[in-house]
């Protein structure tokens, strides 16, 4: 009998292995379990069996720590029966090399994205969001985008890629989702990844401005061309960076999550983990209490929204009555139009009303 406590779920055919919470791929997730049996983890608590293409990890230690309330239940002695997993030495983090990165930071004319976003922005404000967020292009697929998680070291932990559609500005998904990572196709076999936010390097820009969190790279570079007033991060996915190693760059910060539909609840559950890393953190919740159903089968995030807006409409009245939709971020954030440096008018975001977010 193992000396362990808990332990990876041991492998009895299809039905152990389930679907991984990060990258969605099915029978590859291996679950944790109580050897005593008297705790029965969450579905998000184990290992992906894809350490190099995905490498989430979300251990027993990692769920008490988020948890201590769960831990309480148990008397000292009742982990104490069991030996503690034994002390692994941390692997280095691995980084991509700048030469290759440097070399992706060109070639924008024959980038999907870029060219849907100078479709809404123009060329030269699409060109400052790519090069302040280190977008790269790549050739894995013809005109591929190239999101590079800078930490706040500005070292490249990886690079997701990822096609898009430059009329619609979507993901292309057919005849199969076009997205991998940098890593994987640099075939680092060794190459032990600890993701960190999409934008993290802008951190120390600016101490002071409200940090904005969504979970699309993309939307992120489009909040920051409407918002400016929050530096705007993304998570890479619904589950991405939310534990306590990656949240540590925010302690100190006022951060508002701006969770996808259908992820608010989710994101919800982790202001208490937010909190006691020492983040002053508000969960913007207007969209999810107030979209319409096809917008939530659509899975709208903040951005769906603000493309709505033509960014040379200089009333807020035209605003509204072009997209009635709005009125939500507007009365939610109480936006108003103020004029700014490109002669374009730009949202200004007063103190967020309580009633417009949820603690």
């Amino acid at each position: 009998m193992s000396t362990h406590r808990f332990i990876l779920e041991p492998y009895k055919g299809v039905s152990t292995r389930h679907t991984c919470p990060n990258c969605h791929r099915k029978r590859c997730f291996s679950k944790y379990i109580d050897m005593v049996k008297q705790i029965q983890f969450p579905e998000y608590v184990g290992r992906c069996d894809h350490e190099q293409k995905c490498g989430y990890h979300f251990t027993p230690r990692d769920y008490f720590e988020q948890n201590p309330a769960e831990k309480e239940k148990f008397s000292d002695s009742t982990f104490r029966s069991y030996a503690p997993v034994k002390e692994v030495q941390p692997i280095s983090t691995s980084y991509i090399d700048m030469d290759i990165v440097n070399q992706s930071l060109r070639g924008y004319p024959a980038n999907k994205l870029f060219q849907f976003l100078s479709a809404q922005f123009g060329e030269t404000e699409t060109m400052k969001l790519m090069k302040k967020y280190k977008v790269g292009t790549s050739k894995y697929w013809e005109g591929a985008t190239v999101f590079w998680q800078t930490d706040n070291q500005n070292r490249v932990r990886t690079g997701k890629i990822m096609l898009y559609n430059s009329e619609t500005g979507k993901r292309v998904k057919e005849p199969y989702n076009h997205v991998t990572w940098v890593h994987s196709v640099l075939h680092k076999g060794d190459y032990n990844l600890k993701q960190c936010f999409f934008g993290e390097h802008l951190l120390s820009e600016n101490k002071n401005r409200p940090v904005a969190l969504v979970e699309s790279e993309k939307t992120a570079l489009i909040a920051s061309y409407y918002l400016p007033q929050f530096l705007w991060i993304a998570s890479g996915g619904k589950n991405g960076c939310f534990n306590a190693n990656s949240l540590s760059v925010l302690a100190g910060r006022s951060v508002v999550l701006f969770p996808d539909l259908g992820a608010t609840d989710y994101w919800q559950s982790k202001i208490r983990l937010m909190k006691s890393c020492g983040i002053e953190v508000q969960i913007f919740d207007y969209l999810e209490a107030n979209a319409s159903e096809a917008e939530r089968k659509k899975g709208y995030d903040i951005a769906d929204y603000l493309l709505k807006v033509k960014p040379d409409e200089a009333v807020l009245l035209q605003m509204i009555k072009r997209n009635p939709a709005l009125k939500i971020l507007i009365d939610a954030l109480d936006l108003k139009l103020v004029s700014v440096q490109r002669g374009i008018p730009h949202p200004k975001v007063s103190p967020p009303k309580k009633r417009g977010f949820r603690l």
